[in-house]
């Protein structure tokens, strides 16, 4: 039977305590070290506030009060920020450790079924692919693309009794991070099943978008002819040479021997896939939990991650302060591409990496 149901350090959290008291004062006084700390200004986060309130708003009880939802949102977004132990986030908010890990778990879920219908809606229907392959037509000059494809190993600890099911290519522990990102650095899909000894090359093959692909369930477009040519060309994601060349995945030729033509169309895919690589690049800055292995469960690490994918989507699309165009890669006047600021300020290459680039031959395309 327990002598002490609530410590008296814990109870003055009300008066004293982190949400009540400083980010209250930083709300009215310093609205950027406000937006720091939660990585989001004040409208967006008492909108996602509204949003997610009725799926983590707990009862008082007879045996303690609640902790308010606003604090439980503030607590999970600064630990995504952060990547802070949950022993650090405790003094700050005034919450056992223990009750942090249930929070965040909690309110991770309910991030992503709040955020999901409005800002990560998959396209279901032919209008929608062809939105985005002309987005990617006018931004990037590539015609029929619907995607930019790529994976990353979210690093973790090691799983109590997990073996080698987790251990990948690297030597560390990870889950999959698979996604496909739009013309504006924005997921449209993304799959975090895949455990990190999986094949790279055939992580892909076990997403549900696969599946739908194969039983040809995602309404794509009808091909179509290129312009100025009369042969129909299906409609196709991009990616590196880590997925395998198919109808609806188009990747670079191998980098022997390339002729004129083949340089540039290696140059135009590439500047179209790059944006999934550089929404990646966002996502790692702005949610330092990724900078390091993350010390949870799979499961956990999994809530997490889908999370912070569709916070990013959130802000991209609310958010003028969250997106800059020198955090991304791009090309100056000759062509050459000037890289993005996330690339220097990150530090993620230990915890957060693609996949492994499969050997490709130059025979690969029918040479």
């Amino acid at each position: 039977m327990r002598s002490v149901w609530v410590r008296d350090w814990v109870k003055r959290r009300q008066d004293r305590g982190f949400y009540n008291q400083l980010l209250r004062e930083l709300e009215d006084e310093v609205p950027l070290l406000y937006q720091n700390f939660l990585r989001m200004n004040i409208d967006d986060f008492h909108t996602l506030l509204e949003l997610v309130s009725p799926l983590i708003k707990k009862q008082d009880s007879n045996m303690r009060e609640v902790i308010l939802a606003g604090e439980r949102l503030a607590l999970t977004l600064r630990f995504l920020a952060t990547g802070d132990s949950f022993m650090s986030l405790q003094y700050l908010f005034r919450i056992p450790q223990s009750t942090i890990s249930t929070i965040i778990s909690e309110v991770c879920d309910a991030i992503h079924k709040a955020l999901k219908p409005d800002f990560l809606k998959f396209p279901s229907t032919e209008e929608n692919w062809l939105e985005l392959a002309d987005n990617f037509n006018n931004r990037w000059i590539f015609s029929h693309c619907i995607g930019a494809i790529d994976g990353n190993h979210i690093v973790m600890k090691a799983p109590v009794h997990s073996g080698s099911v987790y251990y990948n290519y690297k030597g560390t522990h990870s889950v999959v991070l698979m996604t496909i990102a739009d013309a504006q650095y924005r997921f449209t899909y993304i799959d975090v099943c895949a455990n990190g000894r999986i094949s790279d090359g055939g992580v892909f093959n076990r997403t549900s978008f696969f599946t739908a692909l194969t039983t040809d369930k995602l309404s794509l477009p009808t091909p179509k002819p290129l312009l100025g040519r009369d042969e129909p060309i299906p409609y196709f994601l991009v990616g590196d040479n880590a997925f395998a060349l198919s109808n609806n995945l188009m990747k670079p030729y191998a980098q022997r021997n390339l002729n004129g033509l083949e340089r540039i169309f290696n140059f135009r895919l590439s500047r179209a896939r790059r944006v999934v690589e550089n929404a990646f690049g966002l996502l790692a800055s702005r949610f330092r939990v990724f900078e390091k292995p993350i010390q949870l469960n799979p499961e956990k690490v999994r809530k997490i991650t889908i999370a912070c994918c569709t916070l990013h989507n959130y802000l991209m699309m609310r958010s003028r302060i969250y997106f800059n165009p020198t955090m991304v890669d791009r090309c100056d006047g000759q062509g050459s591409v000037i890289e993005g600021d996330w690339r220097r300020i990150t530090n993620i290459k230990n915890s957060f990496y693609p996949l492994e680039v499969r050997r490709t031959f130059v025979g690969n395309r029918g040479k």
